[in-house]
């Protein structure tokens, strides 16, 4: 059935539509209340990594990429997050993602195989928040609230692992029939009967909205949307490394790379499923 127009689950379609029409497998995030970034440490106005974040000449002559907004996002909460790693890492991804999102599919392997080879070590923590996108996928938030019911009878482990199966067997694009819900609580080994009952309740949509409202309050219109944390800012000379990164998913009217970064540097966002390769070069770069 075709989600209301009045549903608050809801971005405006035109924009999400304009990010797959642009990018492909990467959404370009355009938020506005754009920030000048003050060096503080040397009182020498608009810092280096401010005028790094440029793109084409506008209007306003603010970086665009410097936003506020991203302090809105929650820290990782270790108590009702759905966490892998350590949760004091000196990097910690937290990912708005949507179950039926065929890039999130792809991007949830990738940040696999980043766990598996920093996650033990400690370097690098992993946080799953839904942001299902209806308007696209409206089985999405069903999907997302049967998660919340595998954590609530069953722990984190449950939850990561119903998460890894719906990702293995959807088709995207809301190709799951959700009659399979009940077979994938049983893959994860959770009773049945108290998972249809919780699912039938509606008891964790407020969750799933929770996570779809802190996407959109950071500028997130397009899955997945990723906020890196960091325990220390990012410098001038990170900033360098990591910006030729993103050179091919610059947008092609404005210039801009998709990502975002706080007033403070201490958190980055990333729009779209960016590659192993960019991902691993992004965070090898953040832990020097």
């Amino acid at each position: 059935m075709e989600p209301s127009k009045n549903s608050p689950l809801t971005v405006p379609i035109a924009i999400v539509v304009a990010g797959l029409l642009i990018a492909g497998a990467v959404f370009f995030s355009r938020s506005g209340g754009t920030f000048s970034l003050t060096d503080t440490s040397t009182s020498r106005g608009p810092s280096a990594l401010a005028e790094l974040l440029k793109g084409a000449p506008t209007d306003d002559a603010k970086p665009q990429n410097i936003v506020a907004s991203l302090e809105s996002i929650p820290a990782l909460q270790p108590e009702t997050d759905h966490l892998l790693g350590n949760p004091n890492a000196p990097v910690i991804i937290i990912e708005y993602s949507d179950l039926e999102c065929p890039f999130c599919r792809i991007f949830h392997q990738t940040l696999r195989r980043i766990i598996d080879e920093n996650g033990k070590s400690g370097r690098v923590a992993w946080v799953y928040r839904h942001f299902p996108l209806i308007q696209l996928h409206s089985k999405a938030s069903k999907e997302a609230e049967a998660t919340e019911c595998a954590a609530e009878l069953g722990g984190n482990l449950a939850f990561w692992k119903f998460t890894d199966r719906i990702f293995e067997i959807t088709p995207s694009n809301d190709g799951l029939d959700l009659t399979q819900l009940s077979k994938i609580a049983e893959f994860a080994e959770l009773n049945v009967t108290a998972f249809n009952q919780c699912l039938e309740s509606g008891r964790h949509t407020a969750d799933v909205q929770r996570g779809y409202n802190e996407a959109v309050g950071a500028g997130g219109n397009g899955t997945p949307f990723s906020i890196i944390d960091l325990q220390k800012p990012l410098s001038t000379e990170g900033a360098q490394e990591i910006l030729p990164l993103f050179d091919r998913y610059r947008d092609p009217n404005t210039g801009l790379p998709p990502i975002k970064i706080s007033p403070d540097g201490m958190r980055i966002s990333l729009s779209g499923a960016m590659p192993y390769e960019v991902m691993n070069s992004i965070i090898e770069i953040l832990l020097k």
